[in-house]
C-alpha cells in the first residue's frame, strides 16, 4: 500500500489457495497539490517463461464499488485516495512461486518510481498453494531419521495428514537418562514459527525465514513450504514422566531432545501434521495430543474421586460467571510488596469513591506468615497458614470479612501463595513443618536472581495432598474462595530425577483436587507454561476450565516490554486455546502511557481482565469501555466467547518485521455472531495496512457485514468477504491501536405504505456502543415481520449501556412516530433513543439510562431483552 508519506510496508509473503491472485493498490496524494491522474503497474515475473512483465493495474470506480472505511491518525493531513486492483493467474506463472513489485507516476507523462526505491523495500513473493498435500512424512524432510517409529493416524480435522512419532528411551536410574536424535531437515520452507520456553515458567514465539534455528528448548514448530501446505511438529511431555523438547542441530535440522525421569523405559512422543492452514494442522496435532494425555488411568484416583464428587451445579454456573467474567483488581502493582489490610482497605474505598465497582480481588502476595524478616522474597519462607500479624494483626479472616461487609460488590476475593508454599518454600523452624512431613530438595542452577536458595525445604510430596486440604479448608473459613497459585514452574527445576518423579505429578493433583473440592477451580495458576504442566494438568477437558497466565508479566516501568507483551500473548495463544484453560494475559495499570493499548489487547484475549491500578490513579473511561453494569449491579467484563490469537495471515511474521498485528477472535454462534480483530502497532514508527474482511475469524461466504471502528465509532458500507476492495485502509501511529467489529447484516422484507408493494431493510445489531468489544454484550437476537407489518427486532443483552442498531433508511424515518421500544413490556422514554451523528442509519438505545430513569427490576435475570417495533 504505498502512500504519499511513504511509511506504509507494501509487500508480505502471501499464499493464494485460488486460481488468480489479485493485488490491491492505494496511493493518497495531499490535498495541498492539484489531483493528478495516478497510473500504477505491478511488475512481476509471473510470466510462462519466466521474465518480468508489466501488469498496468485498473482503478477502482468508487462511485459505483465505494471506497473502503479510512481510518487515519488524529489531525494528519487530508489526502486523495486512489485505488486501484489487478490479477496474476496462476495458469500464467511459471512455478508456485512469484516475486513482485510495483511502480507508479502521477501521470502519463511523468517519471515511473519504483516501490522499492522509495521505501527501501526488497521484492514480495507470491505462492499459489499446491492441490495435494505430501503423502508421507519423510517426503517433508531430506535426511529423516529411521530411529523413530512413524505411524499414520486418522486426523480428526479434515484436510489434514497427521501422524505419531515415537522413540525409546530407557529408564533412569538414580540419575535422569537423556536422548538426543536428529529428526530431520525440514524441505523447501520459506518461513518458520516455533514456540519456545523463554525460560522455565514461560512461552514466548520464535520466527526465521531461512535456516532453522533457536537458541531455546521449543515444544512446537511450524514450517510454511513452498508450495503452500503447513508441517505443524508437536513434543508432547508430562506422560511416563518424560520431557521431550526440539533443539537445532546447527546445520537446520531439527534435534529431538527428550530426558526420562521415571524408572521404566518409556518413549519419547511426537506428532506432526501437515495441512493447507497453520490452524488446520496445529489442532489437528493438539486434538491427537489430548488424546493422548486422557488415555485410561490418566487421572489419579484421588483426582477421579474429586471429579465425581456431587456439586450444585447452579451454584458454580453462576460463581465461574462472575470468575470468568467479573473486573478483578489485584494488589500487586498496584499496592507493592509491603502490604497490609490498611493498604487494601484505602485501595477500595479509593475504587468506591471514582465509582469503580468490582467483582474479583486478588490479594497479592506479601500477606502470608514468613520468616527471614527484612531479606528478600527469595529467601523467604512460609511459616503458617494464617496471615502475617505485621500488615494483618485481627487474622485474615477479619480482613476479609471486612472486605466483604464494606464492598458488596465483591464477589470473590482470592489470595495469591505459591505452588511450594512460598518463594523459599516452607521454613523448618515453622508451624508447617511441625505439622506435615518435610524434604529438603536442590533445584537446578540457572536464572539466579529470580530463584530461591539452590536448597530449600519443602513438604514432601507423600504429604501434599493433606496440606493442601488444610490449607484451603482454613482459607475458606476466613471467608477465601479462590486462589491465585505462583511459581509452579519450581516443580520443573527440581535437580533430582527422583525429586521430579515424585513431586510434579503429586504436588499438580494435590493443587487441582483441592481448588475443585474447596473453590470450584476459582483459581489462576501462574508460571506453569512448563511442558510437564501443559499437557498433564491443562490439556485434559476432564475438569473444569482453568484460568493460567498466558505469558511472563507486565512491567510498568520497561516501556519496551509493552509492545512485546501483546505480541508474546498473541502467539502463545496459538497454542493455549486449544487448551482447557482461558488464557489470562496478566494485570495492567489503567493509568499509563500503554494504558489503552494493554486494555485492548485483554480486550480481544478472550480471557479475563484485571488491573492493579495505584489508588487514585485510574483512567475511569478506560474501564468503562472494557466493561459495562449488568441488571443486578454487577460490573463484567464484555468477553468474546472465543479466545482471540494471532490471525491466519500473521502466524510467521516476526515481532522484527514492520508489520501491524492482528489478534482475532469471535462472538456468537456460528453464521450470526461477531468477528473481531484487535489491530496494534507494535512498531516504532507508523504503520499503514489495507485489512481484509477475510481476516476476520468466523465470516461466512455468501453474508453481507458491516465493519465498526472503535475509536472513531464509524462504519463501512455493507461488504461480503468477495469483494473486490478491502473493507479498511488503517493508519497506526506508535502505541496505537485499534479494535475492529464485524456485524452480520440481515434483509428482511416489509411491505411498504403502498400495501401491493414491499422493500428489503437491512438490519444489523451493533452490540454496545463505545465498549471495546461491545459485540461479546450481545447474548442473541432475533428479526421478524409482524402481521400487522411491523418490524420486530429482540436483542438479549449481558450489560447496560447504549444498543445500536443499524438500520438502511432510518434517516427518513421518525422515532417518535415510526419505533416504539420496550424492555420488560414498558415502553421506554422517546429522549432515551436517538440517531448517530456519525452515521444516518444508526439507532441509538440508552438502555442503561431507561433503565435506571424507570427503575426497572429484573428479578433474578442477569441480562435484559430489548424490543424494538419498526414501521
Amino acid at each position: 500500500m504505498p502512500t504519499n508519506d511513504l511509511n506504509g510496508m507494501p509487500f508480505q509473503l502471501k499464499f493464494v489457495r485460488a486460481a488468480q491472485a489479485k493485488f490491491r493498490v492505494l496511493i493518497e496524494s495531499s490535498i495541498s497539490f492539484p489531483e493528478q491522474g495516478w497510473e500504477a503497474v505491478l511488475w512481476h515475473n509471473g510470466s510462462e517463461d519466466g521474465t518480468w512483465v508489466a501488469l498496468p493495474l485498473a482503478e477502482v470506480d468508487q462511485k459505483s464499488e465505494g471506497a473502503p472505511l479510512a481510518i487515519t491518525s488524529q489531525g494528519r493531513p487530508k489526502v486523495y485516495r486512489r485505488y486501484f486492483t489487478g490479477e496474476i493467474s496462476k495458469s500464467n506463472a511459471k512455478s508456485t512461486s512469484v516475486e513482485f513489485t510495483l511502480k507508479f507516476r502521477t501521470n502519463a507523462s511523468a517519471a515511473w518510481k519504483w516501490v522499492n526505491d522509495q521505501s527501501n523495500l526488497s521484492n514480495g513473493e507470491l505462492f499459489f498453494q499446491s492441490n495435494r498435500l505430501p503423502k508421507a512424512l519423510h517426503d517433508c524432510f531430506g535426511n529423516f531419521s529411521p530411529s523413530f517409529d512413524v505411524q499414520g493416524l486418522k486426523s480428526e480435522v479434515s484436510d489434514t495428514s497427521l501422524w505419531s512419532l515415537t522413540l525409546p528411551i530407557p529408564a533412569a536410574g538414580k540419575e535422569s537418562v537423556f536422548l538426543n536424535e536428529s529428526l530431520g531437515t525440514p524441505l523447501d520452507f520459506t518461513r518458520w514459527f516455533a514456540l519456545i520456553r523463554i525460560w522455565s515458567p514461560w512461552l514466548a514465539p520464535r520466527h526465521g525465514k531461512t535456516n532453522f534455528e533457536i537458541n531455546e528448548d521449543a515444544i512446537l514448530c511450524s514450517f510454511l513450504r513452498r508450495d503452500g501446505v503447513h508441517l505443524v511438529l508437536l513434543a508432547v511431555s508430562g506422560l511416563e514422566d518424560i520431557l521431550t523438547v526440539f533443539k537445532h542441530d546447527g546445520k537446520g535440522g531439527i534435534l529431538v531432545s527428550s530426558r526420562n525421569d521415571g524408572i521404566h523405559a518409556g518413549k519419547a512422543q511426537l506428532i506432526a501434521a501437515v495441512g493447507r492452514t497453520f490452524e488446520t494442522a496445529n489442532a489437528a496435532c493438539m486434538y491427537q495430543a489430548r488424546k493422548l494425555v486422557s488415555g485410561p488411568g490418566s487421572l489419579s484416583k484421588g483426582l477421579q474421586e474429586a471429579l465425581d464428587e456431587p456439586v450444585d451445579e447452579e451454584a458454580r454456573t453462576r460463581w465461574m460467571e462472575n470468575w470468568y467474567d467479573g473486573l478483578t483488581y489485584c494488589t500487586w502493582n498496584g499496592l507493592g510488596q509491603d502490604l497490609n489490610e490498611q493498604k487494601i482497605y484505602n485501595a477500595l474505598d479509593t475504587l468506591d469513591k471514582n465509582n469503580i465497582k468490582i467483582t474479583n480481588l486478588i490479594i497479592d502476595d506479601n500477606w502470608q506468615s514468613l520468616d527471614n524478616p527484612g531479606k528478600g522474597q527469595f529467601e523467604r519462607r512460609w511459616t503458617d497458614f494464617e496471615a502475617n500479624k505485621e500488615g494483618f494483626p485481627n487474622g485474615l479472616a477479619y480482613t476479609v470479612t471486612t472486605i466483604r461487609d464494606n464492598h458488596p460488590s465483591i464477589q470473590h476475593v482470592a489470595v495469591w501463595h505459591a505452588i511450594l508454599g512460598y518463594w523459599g518454600g516452607v521454613s523448618p523452624d515453622g508451624n508447617i513443618a511441625k505439622k506435615y512431613k518435610t524434604k529438603v530438595v536442590s533445584r537446578s542452577q540457572g536464572h539466579e536472581t529470580f530463584m530461591p536458595p539452590a536448597i530449600i525445604t519443602v513438604v514432601d510430596a507423600d504429604d501434599a495432598q493433606r496440606m493442601y486440604n488444610d490449607f484451603y479448608q482454613f482459607l475458606m473459613s476466613c471467608r477465601i474462595d479462590s486462589v491465585k497459585t505462583d511459581a509452579q514452574f519450581f516443580l520443573d527445576l527440581l535437580e533430582n530425577a527422583e525429586d521430579r518423579r515424585r513431586f510434579i505429578g503429586a504436588y499438580q493433583d494435590a493443587w487441582t483436587i483441592s481448588s475443585l473440592r474447596y473453590f470450584s477451580v476459582k483459581a489462576i495458576s501462574c508460571m506453569s507454561q512448563t511442558p510437564q504442566i501443559l499437557f498433564h494438568t491443562q490439556l485434559p477437558t476432564s475438569k473444569p476450565r482453568l484460568m493460567v497466565r498466558n505469558s511472563d508479566d507486565f512491567f510498568p516501568e520497561i516501556p519496551t516490554s509493552h509492545p512485546w507483551h501483546i505480541f508474546m500473548n498473541a502467539y502463545n495463544s496459538l497454542f493455549t486455546q486449544h487448551l482447557n484453560i482461558l488464557p489470562d494475559w496478566d494485570m495492567f495499570q489503567t493509568s499509563h502511557e500503554y494504558s489503552s493499548f494493554h486494555a485492548a489487547g485483554r480486550c480481544v484475549s478472550g480471557g479475563p481482565i484485571y488491573f492493579t491500578d495505584e489508588p487514585g490513579k485510574h483512567d475511569v473511561d478506560l474501564i468503562h469501555q472494557m466493561s459495562g453494569e449488568n441488571v443486578q449491579g454487577k460490573t463484567v467484563i464484555l468477553r468474546p466467547s472465543n479466545i482471540g490469537s494471532t490471525i491466519a495471515s500473521g502466524v510467521y511474521t516476526a515481532y522484527e518485521e514492520e508489520r501491524l498485528l492482528k489478534v482475532g477472535t469471535y462472538h456468537g454462534s456460528k453464521g450470526v455472531g461477531s468477528g473481531i480483530l484487535g489491530i496494534f502497532n507494535v512498531v516504532q514508527k507508523p504503520i499503514s495496512e489495507f485489512v481484509m474482511l477475510t481476516e476476520f475469524p468466523g465470516l461466512e461466504d455468501g453474508m453481507e457485514y458491516l465493519v465498526r471502528a472503535h475509536t472513531t465509532g464509524e462504519i463501512s458500507k455493507p461488504m461480503s468477504k468477495n469483494d473486490n476492495l478491502p473493507c479498511v485502509s488503517l493508519e497506526l501511529q506508535t502505541k496505537s491501536w485499534e479494535i475492529l467489529s464485524t456485524f452480520p447484516i440481515h434483509r428482511i422484507s416489509m411491505r411498504t405504505s403502498d400495501e401491493s408493494k414491499s422493500q428489503d431493510v437491512k438490519v444489523s445489531v451493533l452490540g454496545l456502543l463505545g465498549k471495546m468489544t461491545g459485540a461479546a454484550a450481545i447474548l442473541g437476537s432475533e428479526l421478524n415481520v409482524e402481521q400487522n407489518g411491523r418490524l420486530h427486532l429482540s436483542t438479549r443483552l449481558k450489560a447496560l449501556g447504549v444498543l445500536g442498531i443499524y438500520i438502511s433508511g432510518l434517516s427518513g424515518k421518525s422515532i417518535k412516530d415510526d419505533f416504539l421500544i420496550t424492555i420488560l413490556g414498558s415502553t421506554i422514554p422517546v429522549h432515551t433513543v436517538s440517531k448517530s451523528t456519525i452515521s444516518e442509519n444508526i439507532l441509538q438505545v440508552d438502555v442503561e439510562r431507561a433503565w435506571k430513569e424507570m427503575g426497572l427490576n429484573s428479578g433474578w435475570q442477569n441480562e435484559v431483552a430489548v424490543e424494538v417495533f419498526m414501521a
